[in-house]
This record gives C-alpha cells, structure tokens and sequence, in this order.
C-alpha cells in the first residue's frame, strides 16, 4: 500500500512539474516581444520615481493622473527628438543623393587633395576617381545596380526600423502602469523571492537598486555632457545639421568609448570637404575636452556610488551589450552587481574559516595544523594561534623538556 501511494505520490508530482514547465514556455513565447520593451520601461520608471511620488505625495495627484502625466512627459522626451531626426536625416539623405548623382553625371567626383596623399590608400582612391570620372554614364549605371542589388538591406532596416517604434511605443505604454503600481509589484516581488531564498534577498534587492541607479546616472550624465560638450564643436566646426549630429552623438556615447567615433567621423567629413582647420580644431577639441568626460563623470558617478570597481562595471556594460542587446547596457552591470553582492556575503560568512590561523602551538616547542581536529591533542597549557607557515619547522625540534631529565627519589 505504501509502495503504491509513493509512487503515485511521484508521478503526480512529475506531472505537476512537466506541465508548470509546459506552461512557463508558452508564457515566455507569449511575451518574448515584450520582455526588452519591459525592461525599458521598468528602467526609466525606476530612475523617475521620485518624480512620479513628487506628483503624487507632494501636489497631492491621484495616481492615474501622476502615472499619466509622467508617461506623457517621457514621450515628449524621447519622441520629439526622434521625429526630427528622422525628418532631418531623411532631408539630408536625399540631398547628398541628389549631389551625388549630380557629380557622377557631369563627371566630377573629387575629394580634398589631403586623401588623394595619404601614404596606403591615396592611389587607389585617384585610380577610383579616375575611372568614375572617365565615363559618368557607365559609372551612373553601375551605381543604380549596385542599389538595386542592395535593396534587400533596405528592407531588413525598415523591418529594424518599425519593430523598433513597436518596442518604444509598447515601452511608454506599460510605463504609465509601472508608475501606477510599481510599488505593489515590488513588494510582490520581494516577498516572493523572500520565499525562496530568505531576508538575504533585500541585501542583493537594495544593490540591485543602487547599482541600477548609479548606471543609468553615470551612462546618462556621461553621454549628455559628451554630447552637449561635441555639439558645441559641431557648431563652431560649420559641420551640417549639428542638431542632428549632437544627438547621434548622444545615442554613440551611451557606449562606453563609443564617442570618439561620432566626432572622429565629423573630423574626417570636414577634411574630405577641404574644412582643414576646422576638421584639426574638433579633432584637437575631442581629445582634449570632450574625451576626458568619459574619465570623470562615469568612474564618479558609478564606482563612488556602488562602491564596486569600475573594471566590473565596465565588464557588465559591454558583455551586456554584446549579450542582451542595447538593454544590456544597464542589465550587465546589475547582474555582475548581484554576483558581487553574493561573493561579498559568502566571504563575510566564512571569514573565520578562510582566515584561520595556519598552525596551533600546543607547549613551547609543540605545534600542529590548525585544521586538524585538536580535541585529544590539546594539553591543558595551550599558549596561542601562530599565522606564520614557519612555525611548522618548530616541529622537527626535539624535545628538550624536563620530562627527559633523570629523577632522583
């Protein structure tokens, strides 16, 4: 009878397991799209909060109306921005098609005789130009094929393009109800976990915490004030559209030395145009100015806060990158924040152990492995615990004691 009840005590129990599997799977394939939209939007609203309960507990809104109005204000935030980009890069698109094609037609396509000198690629670049100058009609022709050609990357950043807005748009919906009840879902969340792992998990919630507002801060601060510091650049440089500039910039910046590429390419346009001095005096401005950000706010603002090395940080912002996607700038360095909060805790734990003396000294000249179980080996005159590894040369002496001595009754 037992026998039976075990083993029917074991199937149903695989089969509540099979089938919570089951069900987890579907959920994820469910919402495997809005996992990363989610996870913006539980980001900006941790980082907004205080504004949100400003709203809320100080002006005395109602939550809805709280929740609404900072989802508003965040869209405003990021879309505005977008759409002039997307209008200005557009224009910009068509015009330096338009120029192209203008050149390539009457035969003159040239750039500054800086590119045609340099030392490696400087004659392949005039053999290039001559032959498109030599016959325009041809090289026209073979332009249009090569667009035609390539019109399967066109549609592959359309698709990029649209499943992106999708993602914003899903983003800034589920902020508004992340704002609404994001207290109520982290106190779910917290006693959940404190369900499965015990009081340990508000230690590694409050790192993650700390850890997630210190990266958004310090990446945030960082590529704004590059990017203010290189628009201003772009302006007195005379590069086109700084505007527009300046925020691919910003965009750039979000990686960590990802900056010198957005002014090095604005430097090296303006050379190409013949803008000498003003291609060396952005270049000069980058290096001396805008690089050194970098190195300042982004070590203060992140390590100073957290208390965890940069290196680690920096670890988790580009494996987070490279693992989870552009999200993983801000995942990477909580996940290795938690990792570290664990091997801190372990090591607190087991400080007595890890630390302990390396030799116990029994008599004077006795001494043995601390490790060692010590119960019938102790005499009652233990002097003290020796650290130093030496001290186990001390038991190779002998024993001069006076138990040795010869003894007159």
């Amino acid at each position: 009878m037992i026998e039976n009840w075990t083993r029917e005590l074991v199937t149903q129990r695989v089969l509540t397991a099979t089938l919570l599997v089951i069900l987890l799977i579907l959920c994820f394939r469910v919402v495997q799209f809005f996992i990363v939209p989610a996870l913006w939007a539980a980001i900006l609203a941790y980082v907004t909060f205080p504004i949100y309960n400003f709203f809320h507990k100080k002006v005395k809104l109602s939550p809805n109306i709280s929740a609404g109005i900072m989802t508003v204000s965040i869209s405003l935030m990021l879309g505005v921005p977008i759409v002039l980009g997307l209008f200005v890069l557009q224009q910009e698109a068509v015009n330096l098609y338009s120029n192209l094609l203008y050149r390539i037609k009457v035969g003159y396509v040239d750039v500054p005789q800086e590119i045609k000198n340099l030392p490696v690629i400087g004659q392949q670049i005039k053999d290039i130009l001559w032959e498109i100058n030599k016959d325009p009609e041809a090289s026209l022709s073979a332009f249009r094929a090569w667009l035609q050609s390539h019109l399967y990357y066109g549609k592959v950043a359309l698709d990029v393009a649209f499943s992106t807005m999708a993602k914003l748009g899903m983003a800034l919906m589920t902020i508004f109800f992340f704002y609404r009840d994001g207290i109520s879902l982290i106190k779910q969340i917290r006693q959940a976990l404190r369900n499965i792992i015990g009081n340990r998990i508000d230690d590694y919630l409050d790192s993650v915490g700390s850890t997630t507002q210190a990266v958004v801060y310090g990446i945030g601060l960082t590529a704004l004030a590059q990017a203010l510091l290189a628009g201003v650049g772009y302006y007195f440089a005379g590069a086109p559209s700084p505007i527009l500039l300046t925020l691919m910039t910003f965009v750039v910046a979000l990686v960590p030395f990802g900056t010198p590429f957005a002014w090095m390419g604005v430097s090296i346009w303006l050379l190409t145009q013949g803008h000498t001095p003003e291609a060396i005096g952005l270049a000069l401005w980058g290096m001396l100015v805008i690089s050194w950000v970098d190195n300042l706010i982004r070590p203060i603002v992140i390590s100073g806060a957290t208390k965890i090395p940069f290196i680690i940080i920096f670890i988790g912002v580009l494996g987070g990158l490279t693992a989870f996607g552009f999200v993983g700038l801000f995942i990477g360095p909580v996940v290795l924040a938690i990792a570290l909060a664990v091997w801190r805790e372990w090591i607190n734990q087991h400080r007595n152990v890890i630390f302990a003396p390396c030799y116990a000294q029994l008599d004077e000249h006795q001494w043995k492995p601390a490790d060692r179980p010590m119960a019938l080996e102790i005499s009652p005159n233990v002097v003290t615990f020796s650290k130093y590894p030496f001290a186990d040369a001390l038991k190779e002496e002998p024993d001069t004691s006076d138990d040795k001595q010869p003894h007159n009754d």
